[in-house]
């Protein structure tokens, strides 16, 4: 048996059950991995698995809750740096897709498989609600220093968050990094409208583009 079998501790457990899907995941692929799959590789009977887990479907989005916590972690770190308000918006995107390219996009392939467009779509809802007023304490805290200017704080968020979805996509779709440093570019610009930035006062960056 495991280490999950000897220990006691409910959320010691999940976590060995999640860090084995995750594993499995990344090698066989979502759709390829079974509860046997996950519960012969830890050790123990399907029956206990199930005890903490209604299905994979729920393991999967148990495992991306789990990521999104982190990352809204290191949202509200970036948040409350001493970078300029420009920097901080560069810097938060920036993360988020580094985020979204953790272990070669798994993430992103399961979030954009065609079969999980529910849970695609309730983890975005819940990505946008966390960054949502992170990015409105960091963009009113831009007016006051007369970096941007904003006539309608949310309509803009809403205009970075769908520039962050877009990005997000490239990636899940292997795009060369020629176009993808070509599309960046672009997100760069027209976030720097959006905010009535100064040019090039945003810089995006993720691991193709560096």
């Amino acid at each position: 048996m495991g280490n999950i079998a000897r220990t006691k501790d409910p959320q010691a457990r999940m976590n060995e059950i999640l860090e084995a899907a995750e594993q499995l995941f990344a090698v066989q692929g979502y759709y390829s991995t079974t509860i046997r799959d996950i519960s012969q590789k830890i050790g123990v009977a399907q029956g206990m698995l199930y005890y903490y887990f209604k299905s994979k479907e729920d393991v999967l989005e148990t495992l991306l809750d789990k990521h999104v916590n982190v990352l809204l972690f290191e949202a509200s770190t970036i948040q409350t740096t001493v970078q300029a308000p420009s920097e901080k918006i560069a810097s938060l995107l920036s993360m988020v897709l580094q985020k979204a390219m953790y272990k070669n996009g798994l993430l992103l392939n399961m979030i954009y498989d065609v079969q999980n467009l529910q849970v695609k779509q309730k983890l975005f809802l819940r990505i946008e609600e966390g960054l949502s007023p992170k990015l409105t304490a960091i963009i009113e805290d831009g007016i006051k220093q007369k970096q941007f200017s904003v006539s309608y704080i949310p309509t803009a968020i809403d205009y970075i968050l769908t520039i962050l979805e877009f990005l997000s996509l490239a990636l899940y779709q292997r795009t060369s990094p020629r176009i993808l440093t070509s599309r960046i570019r672009m997100a760069e610009k027209l976030i720097e409208s959006t905010l009535s930035s100064k040019d090039k006062s945003i810089h995006i960056y993720t691991n193709a583009n560096r």
